[in-house]
This record gives C-alpha cells, structure tokens and sequence, in this order.
C-alpha cells in the first residue's frame, strides 16, 4: 500500500489542499487515517476515490451528491460516462487526465488502455498528447525528476505511454527530404524518455526529419551521430540536477562539436533559472512553445 499526504493528493488531482480538507469536512468525501502525530495520510483507495470525485465533478454533477456514493457507484457512473460518449463531459479534459491517473495509480491497464482509447477516437491523436498526456504527465511529475510518484506506478505509466507513442510516431509518414533535420537525446545520467517522446511525435507531426537517440548518452556518441547525420536542430532534456557551471561547461562542448546547429534545451526550472545558455541556443519551457516554433518559427528566448 502505497501512503499520500494532502499535499500529494493536491498535486495529482489538481485540487487544493484546503478544498479537499472541505469536502472531507462537510461531506465526508474521503475518510483519511492518522498517524500516531495526529498527521492525516491516505492510501491508494482514498486517491482513486477522489480522482473518481474530480471526474464526475467535471460532468456537472454536485460533489455534495458524489459524496454520498460508494466507490463501486462512483465507478459505474464513470463507465455510463464513457459508454455515453461523453458527451457532456467539460472540455477542459480534466475529466480523461483524473481517470487516466487513477488508473494508473492502481495498475488497471485495462481502464488505462480504454480511456486512451476514447480519448484518441474524440480528439485525435495530437489533442490527446498534448492536452490530456501531457499535462497529466506534468502533474504526477514523469517529466522531470521530481520523485513524486512510487516507483511502481511510475514505470507501469511510463512503460504504457512509451509504448503508445512509439506506435504513434512509427505511423507517422517519412519527412521528405528537403526537411529540416533534429537531433533528439538526452545526456549521459539522463532516463527521463516521455517528454523527449512528445517532442519527437510533434516534429515528425510537423514533417521534420528526426533522429532520436534515446537516453544516457554520452557527448562522444552525440558528436559521432553528427558527423554521419548532420543536423539543423539539437534537441535534449536536462532533468538531473546538477551545478549550474557543470551544465553550462557541457553545453560549450555541445556547441564546439555543433557550431553551426542550433541547440533547443528543456529543462525543470530549477535548472533553467540558473544557467547561461551559449550563443544560438534557446529554452524550451513546454511542449507550447515546440509548437509555436513549428509553427512560426519564432522563440521566445529567456
């Protein structure tokens, strides 16, 4: 049994502490137990639960209502949703994010694979990923290195996600070859794969030619694939936490094995904040702004 504090039930539901502290007061929405201290903790029933809560609240229903149902009632209103085609879910997606991670969070890969299912036949494949995957993956903290998931559901969600969008970036057509060209990796220490996959999708999306080199590799093997396939554009995640004068030495080596590409960074903030970035090279803040540039080919430089 996996133990959340309010402050992680907050994070992954995308509702505020206080406001879960209510629901459970006024009506008893969740029972948390206690520690000896007197410190509320929850379990994996109590985070699915209000996950199902978030959903259902999203349909227009009245928490006061939700509130008063069993967790087998909650569920089968959300199989009805489903089975309805939603329509009258909001659309703002929130509801297919809150199912989406509670089932991830109690391992059900069916309901996993049957709520991406629906989402890709409603929205199309590109909404999907970036306004439902995307953000969810924002939320629980797969992106960057944050350790707020338990491993365990950490690599079932990863494992599944990983899957889909390597099916989804193997239908994609060939760019042609007048396309311009990326280099897609993540440094030596670096394993964090999902948010390099979104990028990866996107381009291809947007007909660029792509060569994705994965994870934790070493700058030696970047600069050989290089010299064999030049590039216009490096594109790498930064997710391990490291000095700031070890990152900015690491980047001039970049930039001497490519002058003339340019480098496009992502990074947590924590990272981005600190760092001088070498000449011809940009921060990414979000999947956003890979988009803006595809699109325009304009960047906001920080």
């Amino acid at each position: 049994m996996n133990i959340f504090t309010i402050s992680q039930l907050a994070q992954f539901s995308g509702i505020k502490p206080h406001t879960i502290r209510m629901w459970e007061q006024r009506h008893n929405a969740l029972l948390p137990d206690r520690t000896e201290g007197n410190t509320r903790y929850y379990d994996n029933q109590q985070l699915r639960r209000l996950l199902n809560l978030v959903s259902l609240q999203e349909t227009g229903r009245r928490i006061s209502e939700l509130s008063a149902l069993s967790d087998e009632e909650l569920f089968d209103l959300l199989k009805q949703q489903l089975s309805q085609g939603g329509e009258t879910v909001a659309p703002n997606q929130n509801y297919y994010i809150s199912q989406l991670l509670a089932a991830g969070m109690t391992y059900d890969h069916h309901n996993f694979e049957k709520i991406l299912a629906h989402c890709l036949l409603r929205f199309g494949m590109k909404v999907t990923y970036t306004e439902i995957v995307y953000p969810m993956l924002q939320r629980i903290g797969l992106l960057w290195a944050t350790d707020e998931l338990p491993p365990g559901q950490e690599h079932f969600i990863s494992h599944f996600l990983r899957q889909k969008l390597y099916t989804a970036i193997d239908s994609l057509p060939a760019a042609p070859k007048e396309a311009s060209s990326w280099l897609l990796f993540l440094p030596e220490n670096e394993f964090h794969e999902m948010g390099l996959l979104m990028a990866e999708y996107l381009l291809k999306l947007a007909g660029q030619r792509t060569l994705y080199l994965g994870a934790n590799l070493p700058l030696s093997s970047v600069a050989a694939a290089g010299e064999d396939w030049p590039a216009d554009n490096l594109l790498l995640f930064l997710v391990h936490r490291d000095t700031p004068e070890n990152v900015e030495q690491y980047l001039q080596q970049l930039r001497q094995y490519f002058p003339m590409s340019r480098l496009l960074l992502s990074a947590s903030l924590g990272i981005l904040e600190q760092v001088k970035l070498p000449l011809h090279a940009h921060w990414l803040q979000s999947l956003t702004d890979l988009e803006k540039l595809l699109e325009d080919e304009t960047i906001q430089i920080i």
